[in-house]
């Protein structure tokens, strides 16, 4: 008997164990949802320079790039210049072997000589026989056949004559004269090579005009071409310098289309000063185009535009994580111009709507608010109207959502969307 008394007191114990820590977990779980008021991260708005940018990338090029080639072929018998040489305007950079066509110019001069002893043969035959006919000694057709090889050797004369000049024109392309001054920036062949210029002519060596004077050609998108307008400034960095930014201004904008695998670009022409010769030919720029630039304007973050107020209809994702918060609007809360692809200025104007909270407050309601924008930098957008310096908008929703994201003995935690 008493054994079963003591059985059931601790039975009796146990289930009002039970009741207390269940009352308990009630009061905590009570407690926990009513202590879900949604928290948000916010940001000040503040005044400072705003710089809207197109981006691309281009290859630093001389102003003037020349090919020095070859117009006839032969054996490269002596170079006066390497790579890196300064050069002037005529001077000889090379030489070919000039035997064979030496030799030509010979055979040109014996057969001009020869044309020429056959014509003073023809002119006193045409003469002699001009007398003899002016005696009625010969018959009329001897003294045209004799006018006739006359006339032909006349002819031949001038044709030997024009293959003499061009053999000594060949002769005189064994030396290759530099077209420019400037300096060598490639050489492509070495004493002993032999050059054959049967249908294009071979380049012998490459010569920048003025390396001081440089230009980038910068490959920008079609979304972007349409804000970018000759003279424009240009900061540019190339990874031989990466803590250096360079400068230029936008010289030309070529209407030719470059496409490659369906994208189409435009060769937009950047005029650089190149005075430190630090920059060389080939390097590549990462190039900012400034399309718009604005000091002490109203500057707001992004974040803020790509922020929206949820919903009781906003549902978590499947995988339990929180809801996507999107921009109201149909652009993904990216403002046009953002990412360093701006509008065109008529364009840049545009209504958008943030959400503002007093300062100090991070847990009421956030209030609406209509805005204007203009330009942005990717980071930051020019606010125009609804907004003044020091106002507060919101940025992201930090929230506690019950047990199942609340401290608990289970784990969870805060969530931030």
């Amino acid at each position: 008997m008493a054994k079963n008394r003591v059985m059931g007191k601790m039975v009796w114990t146990l289930v009002l164990l039970l009741l207390v820590g269940g009352a308990g977990y009630g009061a905590w779980y009570f407690w926990l949802r009513t202590d879900s008021t949604p928290r948000y991260q916010t940001a000040t708005i503040t005044r400072g320079e705003l710089t809207q940018a197109v981006t691309a990338t281009g290859q630093l090029n001389p102003v003037l790039n020349v090919q020095v080639g070859c117009q006839i072929s032969g054996m490269i018998a002596k170079l006066f210049v390497d790579y890196n040489s300064v050069v002037k305007e005529g001077q000889i950079v090379a030489k070919l072997d000039p035997a064979t066509y030496e030799a030509t110019v010979h055979q040109a001069e014996g057969d001009l000589a020869n044309a020429k002893a056959t014509l003073e043969l023809a002119q006193v035959q045409a003469a002699r026989q001009k007398g003899l006919r002016a005696k009625d000694l010969v018959p009329q057709a001897d003294l045209d056949t004799a006018l006739a090889t006359l006339h032909q050797a006349e002819a031949s004369v001038k044709l030997k004559e024009a293959s003499l000049e061009r053999a000594k024109v060949d002769l005189a392309r064994c030396t290759i004269f530099s077209p420019v001054d400037g300096i060598v920036i490639s050489r492509n062949v070495d004493v002993g090579q032999t050059v054959a210029a049967s249908l294009n002519a071979p380049v012998l060596f490459v010569i920048a005009n003025d390396l001081a004077k440089m230009q980038i050609d910068a490959n920008v998108a079609e979304a972007d071409v349409g804000n970018v307008e000759v003279g424009q400034d240009v900061n540019f960095t190339v990874d031989a310098y990466p803590y250096r930014t360079f400068r230029g201004k936008v010289t030309q904008i070529r209407n030719s289309p470059i496409t490659v695998q369906n994208v189409v670009s435009y060769d937009t022409v950047i005029g650089v000063n190149n005075g430190d010769l630090k920059l060389r030919p080939g390097m590549t720029a990462n190039v900012s185009i400034i399309v718009a630039q604005r000091d002490g304007v109203l500057k707001l973050p992004n974040a803020a535009l790509r922020f929206r107020l949820l919903s009781a209809t906003d549902t978590p994702q499947k995988n339990g994580g929180p809801p996507t918060s999107t921009a109201s609007g149909g652009d993904g809360g990216k403002p046009r111009g953002a990412g360093g692809s701006g509008r065109r200025k008529g364009e840049r104007t545009m209504t958008r709507t943030v959400y503002t909270l007093p300062a100090g407050v991070t847990d009421d309601m956030p209030q609406p608010a209509q805005i204007k924008i203009g330009i942005s930098d990717g980071v930051s957008t020019e606010v125009l109207e609804g907004l003044k310096e020091g106002d507060n908008v919101v940025t992201a929703q930090v929230s506690q959502r019950g047990p199942a994201s609340a401290p608990s003995p289970f784990g969870g935690g805060m969530r931030r969307f």
